[in-house]
C-alpha cells in the first residue's frame, strides 16, 4: 500500500515548494519579456538571474545550487554552490536556468523557458565538469526497449514497435548542430521523421517524454546540465532518460575523473543523474513553445503559463497566471 504522505517528511521537497519556486520562474520569465527578439541574450539572461535569485532568498527552504550560472568577477550569479532560500524547510539540491534558449530569446524564437529543478540534499549529481552529454530519451514505452548503446535506427524500430505505430510515424527531436548530421541522416534513413532545434535542450527531452506530444524520442549531444535537469522532469512523467558524458578534450576528461565521474562511455540512468524520487521541476514559458506558452502582455495584465512536475506523485500541473503589468514591467 502507498502512502500518500509518506514524501511530505520536512526532509522532503513537497507540494507548497514548488507553488513557491513557480514564482521565481515566473519573474525571470517577465524580467526577460523587454529583451525578446531584441539580441541581447546577455541582458536577458542578466535581468532573469536577478530576478529568480530575488524571489529565491524567500523560499522557505534550505536550498544549495548544484548547477547554476556559474561565477563572474563577485557578483552574486546562482553559481554552483551557493545557498539559497532562507535556510528554513527542506534541505534540497538546486539546478537552475533562469533562461533555457538565451539565443531564441534574444532572437524572438519558440521554446524558451525559465527553469528550476529541486532534489533531496545529496541526491543530484554534479556534472558540471564535463559541459556535455549525450543523451535519449522517450516517454514511459521506452523504458526497458531501448537503449542508447544501441544503433539509433535499432532503437526507432523497437520504440515504433512498444508504441504500436509505423516507424514512418515517429518523429525523433535533435539538435540541429553540425556534430549531428551523421546522426540526423541515420535517423531519416531508419524512416523516421527530425524535429531539429536550435536550441532549448530541456523543452526538447521533456516533449518526447510527454503523453500525447508530437515528438516521440529525443537524442544527441547536448548540455550535460540540461540532462541532469531534464532527469527530475522525467521521474515524474514515468519516461526514460540515459546520459554518457562526452568531453570535449582530454583536459575536460580528466577534470571530469578528478570530480568522480565516469566519462569513458558510462551509461548514466535516471536514478544516478537523480537518486530517489522526491523531485520537483518548474517551468514557465518566456517564448511560445509546445510545453508552455510564452509570456503575453496584454494592457494592464502580464500573462504567464507555467508547469509542475512532482516525482513523488507523477503529476503535471500547469499554472496560467495575471500580473498586473504596473507591478513588474
Amino acid at each position: 500500500m502507498v502512502s500518500l504522505t509518506e514524501d511530505m517528511s520536512p526532509l522532503h521537497p513537497d507540494r507548497n515548494l514548488a507553488l513557491e519556486l513557480v514564482r521565481a520562474t515566473e519573474a525571470a520569465a517577465i524580467r526577460a519579456v523587454p529583451y525578446i527578439g531584441r539580441g541581447q541574450k546577455e541582458l536577458a539572461d542578466g535581468a532573469a538571474v536577478d530576478a529568480m535569485r530575488a524571489f529565491l532568498t524567500t523560499v522557505n527552504f534550505d536550498g544549495v545550487i548544484v548547477i547554476g550560472e556559474g561565477e563572474k568577477d563577485n557578483a552574486p550569479m546562482l553559481y554552483n554552490g551557493e545557498a539559497v532560500g532562507n535556510g528554513r524547510g527542506p534541505q534540497c539540491d538546486i539546478a537552475v536556468d533562469p533562461i533555457d534558449g538565451t539565443t531564441l530569446t534574444a532572437e524572438g524564437r519558440n521554446n524558451a523557458l525559465s527553469v528550476i529543478a529541486v532534489s533531496d540534499r545529496g541526491t543530484m549529481l554534479d556534472a558540471s565538469t564535463v559541459f556535455y552529454m549525450d543523451k535519449l530519451v522517450t516517454g514511459p514505452a521506452g523504458v526497458g526497449v531501448v537503449d542508447i548503446e544501441l544503433p539509433i535506427g535499432e532503437n526507432i524500430r523497437r520504440l515504433a514497435k512498444a508504441l504500436g505505430k509505423p516507424v514512418d510515424e515517429l518523429v525523433v527531436s535533435v539538435l540541429n548542430r553540425p556534430r549531428h548530421a551523421e546522426l540526423i541522416q541515420e535517423i531519416r534513413d531508419a524512416g523516421a521523421g527530425t524535429r531539429l532545434m536550435s536550441d532549448g535542450d530541456v523543452a526538447g527531452g521533456i516533449n518526447a517524454a510527454r503523453h500525447n506530444a508530437r515528438t516521440d524520442m529525443c537524442v544527441g549531444i547536448g548540455g550535460s546540465p540540461e540532462g541532469i535537469v531534464t532527469a527530475c522532469a522525467i521521474k515524474a512523467l514515468g519516461g526514460h532518460i540515459q546520459g554518457r558524458l562526452w568531453p570535449r578534450d582530454d583536459d575536460e576528461k580528466q577534470k571530469g575523473i578528478d570530480a568522480g565521474l565516469k566519462v569513458d562511455g558510462y551509461v548514466y540512468s535516471a536514478d544516478e543523474m537523480v537518486t530517489g524520487k522526491n523531485t520537483l521541476f518548474v517551468a514557465t514559458g518566456v517564448t511560445n513553445g509546445e510545453l508552455v506558452g510564452g509570456v503575453r502582455r496584454a494592457g494592464d495584465y502580464v500573462y504567464t503559463e507555467s508547469v509542475v512536475l512532482r516525482g513523488a506523485s507523477g503529476t503535471l500541473r500547469r499554472i496560467s497566471s495575471e500580473h498586473l503589468t504596473s507591478k513588474w514591467l
